[in-house]
């Protein structure tokens, strides 16, 4: 029974929208009658339905409008874990020109709190998971808050040796291109407007990673975006910045490293280094979190396999090749 002063247009849908989702999901009988709801089918499976529309009706009454994903998303942690979706999909970071930005996977909302408990996060893991659009939004929050005196943004141009010199135009236009997303990011957490004002006085700062050399940046939070992207050296530099008072968050993908051969990522190396450093934590996201269109999931498990059966091959054709005989050819 869904409580009178809940719409159950909302969590329903248009049309039965989200009662169809939640239909083809479960081998169970749904049957709505009014805001009365009944289900007919194994004791787990009607287990799960039951908590599942209590986690929708927490949501919808806390003001949360659900979508197709929010209620996919929300069947996947009752199967799966022990989180609440009503406690994972309601945590507001910021809100900004009638959005709100908040976790919508589990990974993502331990993601989120890591970064309020500790100094130094590291956020590793495939495209579209949100590593870096959540601890800006947390930047920006922090901001807000008083929390820090301003933001730093910052990742590696081009490659480890940051080489920039074959491009055209002023150095500017030389970095810009690969500070873009740190730009379009901020565009949908702040007014527009209020950007090249706070840029200007020096609250909001995106530069290449080689500008952080040599500096130490005190009350700030600081974010190091394709760390995958960093030599070791230059890691070892940019950890080294940290001030009083200020918060580091690493985002990286280490599937997608795009340095020059045989040159280590600082961010595949950095996770043996620091392994067990108090104040410091890792958090991994996989496909799972992917929050973008259901086939970037797809594809990054696709190419997941594609990489794991490659290195299982390696080494027998490693082998074959030492193994075979030197005959005539």
């Amino acid at each position: 029974m869904i409580p009178d002063d809940h719409s159950m247009l909302s969590i329903l849908g248009s049309s039965d929208e989200l009662l169809r989702v939640i239909e083809n999901a479960f081998r169970a009988d749904i049957h709505v009658r009014g805001n009365e709801i009944t289900i007919t089918g194994s004791p787990e499976e009607s287990s799960i339905v039951v908590r599942l529309f209590e986690e929708l009706t927490e949501l919808v009454s806390g003001g949360a409008e659900l979508t197709a994903d929010a209620v996919e998303r929300s069947i996947a942690m009752l199967r799966m874990t022990s989180d609440r979706p009503a406690e994972v999909l309601s945590l507001d970071i910021i809100s900004s020109r009638g959005r709100t930005i908040r976790p919508k996977t589990v990974n993502q909302k331990r993601y989120v709190d890591a970064i309020d408990r500790h100094t130094i996060v590291f956020g590793i893991g495939p495209a579209g998971t949100g590593k870096t659009y959540l601890a800006m939004a947390k930047a920006v929050r922090a901001l807000q808050e008083k929390k820090v005196n301003r933001i730093i943004l910052t990742r590696p141009a081009v490659e480890a040796g940051e080489r920039l010199g074959f491009l055209p135009g002023t150095l500017y236009e030389k970095i810009d291109p690969y500070l873009r997303p740190l730009y379009d990011a901020l565009h949908d957490m702040l007014d527009p407007d209020s950007i090249p004002r706070l840029m200007a006085a020096g609250t909001i700062e995106v530069a290449p990673l080689a500008y952080m050399r040599g500096r130490t940046l005190n009350d700030a939070f600081i974010i190091l975006d394709e760390a995958q992207n960093t030599s070791p050296e230059q890691m070892k530099m940019f950890l080294t910045r940290l001030g009083f008072n200020s918060k580091i968050v690493v985002t990286g993908d280490v599937t997608q490293v795009d340095l020059p051969g045989g040159t280590q990522s600082g961010l595949r190396v950095v996770q043996d280094i620091l392994d067990g450093i108090a104040d410091i934590h890792f958090s991994k996201l996989t496909s799972a979190d992917v929050v973008r269109h259901k086939l970037v999931s797809d594809i990054v498990d696709a190419y997941g396999r594609y990489d794991e059966t490659l290195r299982q091959s390696a080494p027998q054709a490693i082998k074959g090749a030492v193994k075979r005989p030197r005959g005539r050819q």
